[in-house]
């Protein structure tokens, strides 16, 4: 892997079609992040007002010194989580909550 990899992320939002790359490592730590939150959750659920606390927690310093902006990458993140089927939203609850997919 080299330092350009990149990965491309889109949204579940009907009616967008865009695509926004993002470095690869700013990827994974994110979504090992998100993933290591959502597991560590007595319930399984993280409100996604939270998420990007819960993701700040779990990554270093250093870390979150090369990441750039922390609640963009969680959101751009999460949604193409949602696209790739690795989290869902629960649904008719507010604020919205997020969790792993069920079956």
């Amino acid at each position: 892997m080299t330092e350009d990899d990149k990965i491309a992320c889109y949204t579940p939002t009907k009616g967008r079609e865009g695509v926004t790359r993002i470095p690869r490592w700013k990827y994974d730590c994110v979504r090992r992040a998100i993933l290591a939150a959502l597991d560590d959750a007595e319930d399984g659920q993280v409100q996604f007002q939270d998420l990007a606390n819960h993701v700040q927690d779990r990554l270093s310093s250093n870390q979150l010194a090369k990441l750039g902006s922390l609640g963009w990458h969680v959101t751009t993140v999460k949604l193409n989580m949602e696209v790739d089927g690795e989290l869902e939203r629960v649904a008719r609850k507010t604020p919205q909550t997020l969790q792993k997919p069920i079956g």
